[in-house]
């Protein structure tokens, strides 16, 4: 499977909330998430690694005081896959939920 083109992952980031970013040469997508205190953080790391192991797919991780910061990329293809969106999307409906 090749990853996606800058075109298509621009179409798909439209369906994400607006606080993700392509980064990396178009290879990445990255979001900062700030939270009031150290427990809501990880609260949320914890059901962020939740949907991760759901869905097989795992983000790499930034948590720290107050903030976490997620980006998720496919290896595989070192590259953006259309299930990077689809965790990202599960992520924005987590923060909803909140």
């Amino acid at each position: 499977m090749a990853p996606l083109d800058m075109h298509q992952a621009a179409e798909l980031k439209t369906s994400l909330e607006p606080e993700w970013s392509i980064v990396d040469d178009g290879r990445a997508l990255y979001r900062e998430i700030g939270f009031a205190g150290f427990n809501r953080t990880m609260a949320f790391a914890n059901a962020v690694a939740w949907i991760a192991n759901t869905e097989g797919h795992h983000p790499v991780m930034c948590v720290r005081y107050g903030r976490c910061d997620l980006t998720w990329t496919t290896n595989a293809i070192n590259g953006l896959s259309v299930n990077d969106f689809i965790c990202a999307a599960k992520v924005d409906q987590l923060l909803h939920a909140v």
